[in-house]
Order: C-alpha cells, then sequence, then structure tokens
C-alpha cells in the first residue's frame, strides 16, 4: 500500500470516530447509541472488502489517535509483507485444507479439523483459524452461498448511458525517458459506440476532463455516466460538471467489475487487436494509430451482440439526442470560493488577482480553466461581473487611487530618457 493510499485510510477512519472525538461532552447513552448506528451501518471502506465496522474496532482507533497526540498519521495502517496469507497455518496445511474442503462441501469446520488430524497428526488448527482461513477464500459456505443476480443489461436509447474507464497501456518514449500511457475510453451502452478514447500520459482529473469533454463536444450529453472508484472519478470537479449539465453521475460497487462489462471487454479487444499490431515510440504516434484503428475498423465492424456496427447503431435513432451547449467549455471550469480583500486582491493557486471594488470584502465564485489562469470570470450571487486578470505588481506599484478608490496611472512622460551609459555630458574632442 502507498503513502497516499495508507492517507485515504486515515481520513476515512477519521471520519468513522471524528464524532468521539469532537463531542467528548455526550452522555453515555448517547455515545452507545452512536456507536452502535456505526456498528450496523455498512461503509465504504477504503481497499478492503469489509462493509462492517465493530465496536472494538472504533474504540481502537479512538485511543490510537488520542495517545498520538491527535496526528492523522496515526490512524494510517501498518505495512503487512505477509497480507492476505494465513499466518498460523503454513502452505501446505492451506493447500490440503482446501483440497479437503472441495471434497466435503458441507462439512463443518469442526468435522474438518478432525479429518485433517487424521491425515496429518502433526497439525494443529484451532476453529478460529479454520473458519478465519474459508471466509477469506469465500470457502465457508460453497454450496449455499448466494450469487448475485447479474443478468445482461442494455440501455435502450443512444446516450441513456455511457461506460468510462482507463486502462494501462504501453510505454512511449517522452523526453529520452520510457513512460507509461493510459487509454482514457468513454462507450455507449446502447450502441458500442466509441464516444472518445485517446492515450494520455496520467490517468489524473485533467486528463479525464480532457477526454470526457471531447466526447460529450462530438457525441451529445448522457442522461448517465457510469464509472469506477478511482481517484478521478471521484472528483468533486467531475461530479460538479456532470451535475452542471445535468447527467446522472453513478460509481460502480467496489471490487465488482462486471457493472463495466462493456468497456472491459472492448479493452480487451484493445489489447488483442490493436496494440500487439503496433512498433510506436511516441505518445503522438500511438494516439495517430490508434484513432486509424478504431474510426476504420472498430467502429465500421458489425457488433456479435447487436448484428449492426457501433456508428449505424448510434446514429440510426439521433432524435433522441441532447446536443452540447455551445459554451460547452466553461462548464469544465474550477470553481474557488475567495473573499475580496480591502486592497481588492485575491489569491487562485499561488496567484494574485485583483477583483472589482464594488466586491470588496464579499464572498465570490472565481471560475477559471487551470490551463489558463489569464482568464478567470467572477461571479457574485450568480451574476456575473466579468473577467479579471493577475495583478502585474511592478506596474501595481506606479497605480495611484484617488478618494473613491479608482486607479490613476501616474507616469511622467517628461522624464530623460537613457543617455547610453554616459557618465559624462558633452561631446568628446
Amino acid at each position: 500500500m502507498t503513502e497516499d493510499e495508507k492517507m485515504q485510510v486515515a481520513v476515512f477512519r477519521f471520519s468513522v470516530i471524528s464524532d468521539f472525538i469532537h463531542t467528548r461532552s455526550m452522555s453515555r447513552e448517547e455515545k452507545s447509541r452512536l456507536i452502535r448506528e456505526k456498528c450496523e451501518r455498512k461503509w465504504q471502506i477504503p481497499f478492503s472488502e469489509k462493509t462492517r465496522i465493530s465496536r472494538g474496532t472504533i474504540g481502537r482507533w479512538v485511543r490510537i489517535y488520542d495517545r498520538s497526540n491527535r496526528e492523522l498519521k496515526s490512524l494510517c495502517p501498518n505495512s503487512r509483507e505477509d497480507l492476505g496469507e494465513c499466518r498460523a497455518m503454513d502452505e501446505e496445511t492451506c493447500l490440503s485444507l482446501v483440497q479437503l474442503r472441495g471434497q466435503k462441501p458441507e462439512a463443518t469446520v469442526p468435522h474438518l479439523i478432525e479429518q485433517m488430524k487424521k491425515s496429518y497428526p502433526g497439525v494443529k488448527l484451532n476453529n478460529s483459524t479454520v473458519y478465519r482461513f474459508l471466509h477469506q477464500h469465500e470457502m465457508m459456505h460453497p454450496v449455499y452461498k448466494n450469487q448475485t443476480d447479474r443478468r445482461k443489461f442494455e440501455a435502450e436509447l443512444p446516450n441513456d448511458l455511457w461506460q468510462s474507464d482507463v486502462m494501462h497501456g504501453p510505454h512511449v518514449e517522452v523526453n529520452g525517458k520510457k513512460q507509461k500511457a493510459y487509454l482514457i475510453a468513454i462507450i455507449d451502452d446502447h450502441s458500442r459506440l466509441i464516444i472518445y478514447a485517446r492515450f494520455y500520459l496520467s490517468e489524473g482529473i485533467a486528463s479525464y476532463l480532457d477526454a470526457f469533454e471531447n466526447g460529450l463536444a462530438r457525441r451529445g450529453l448522457p442522461k448517465k455516466l457510469y464509472v469506477d472508484n478511482g481517484s478521478a472519478f471521484r472528483s468533486n470537479h467531475l461530479e460538479y460538471v456532470a451535475a452542471s449539465l445535468s447527467i446522472a453521475l453513478i460509481h460502480a460497487k467496489p471490487y465488482q467489475p462486471q457493472g463495466k462489462g462493456k468497456i472491459e471487454r472492448w479493452f480487451k479487444t484493445v489489447r488483442s487487436r490493436f496494440i500487439p499490431h503496433q512498433k510506436i515510440t511516441t505518445l503522438h504516434e500511438l494516439n495517430t494509430a490508434f484513432e486509424s484503428w478504431l474510426n476504420e475498423d472498430y467502429q465500421q465492424k458489425a457488433h456479435s451482440a447487436t448484428g449492426q456496427t457501433p456508428f449505424e447503431r448510434f446514429t440510426s435513432k439521433m432524435h433522441c439526442l441532447r446536443t452540447a451547449p455551445a459554451d460547452l467549455k466553461d462548464y469544465f471550469r474550477k470553481v474557488a470560493r475567495r473573499t475580496i480583500s480591502k486592497d481588492r486582491t485575491i489569491t487562485i493557486d499561488g496567484r494574485l488577482y485583483e477583483g472589482p471594488v464594488s466586491l470588496i470584502g464579499k464572498r465570490v465564485e472565481l471560475l477559471y480553466h487551470q490551463n489558463n489562469p489569464e482568464q478567470v470570470e467572477v461571479r457574485y450571487k450568480g451574476e456575473s461581473f466579468g473577467m479579471i486578470r493577475p495583478v502585474n505588481l511592478h506596474v501595481n506599484s506606479r497605480v495611484k487611487r484617488d478618494k473613491n478608490n479608482n486607479p490613476q496611472m501616474a507616469l511622467n512622460d517628461n522624464k530623460p530618457g537613457y543617455k547610453g551609459g554616459k557618465l559624462w555630458g558633452g561631446t568628446h574632442g
């Protein structure tokens, strides 16, 4: 587990115990009720298949946090080199137990332990160790285990539902070094048309928003966007963009990739029909070859499930499509909220801007593209007050303001010009 992943776990654990950290004056009855609610609730625990948290675990996290003088890092999980392995049994014993379970799927744990001792007299097992091992490997009730009802599904119309995900691609040459490329793709559930797909050098939110914006501009607005649980897909920025365009953002259940079956199957097609046949060196070459293959091969071949080409199926019902707004690019701007200070300045991402005089002391919304910080729109109570620009400190130092705080540029046009470095006046003889 990386340091970032550990910190995500720590943040989650703090969110669970924060009620007990900040409200120590609660009564015993209130505390018991709160703990009971937390134990009964189903959680999405980062990097874990578990959904429940026990009373003892909550208490342990609170004690650890208190003893560390309330340092968030204390809630980070400790690394284990043998994660996922059974430390109470050696590998041979585990394999033997798996084999015996396959032969006796209905046997109880005590009966399995008895049979193991008969076959391997030197083996020492206890109920809790075997119970834990069988649960970890989903072998506790192999016969009666309830299976999830997974039926084939297809959206009724084009753009009813888009599926999107990221595939790790080949390495490309960047500034003389090899760097991994990531294929960000969006597929229409009804037609199997690839809305947009491109290789990027990052799978972060900036790359994903670029792909998403291009997809919307080309194919219109979907009703729903079905994505994974990666950090980019959980971004507040993406949630804001989708909501502002009336697109429902749906996240797949953790550790259940079956819900994204169509995009996963298409990635398999890319790996088998495109990647092996390419000899590329740069990202530009990779995307050029990929776009040609996508438009001339995949989009034009009949799909086995629909009997039509993705392009034909998508364009056969275009009357139902919502076109993207003319100002689509504006929907992808970041939104920051700041209070304009008395000297009219605002700071965004370390850059200093000058706001309108009429909004001094007001908390405003600032909308901007991160790759174009020169253009920032300021809004207050839903009304636009135009664009603001970064402060030029050199020019700003020469600006005088009247009693109404209106800027007046003070320049002395009569100031003598540069004399070419001469130290003495006059002419040389």
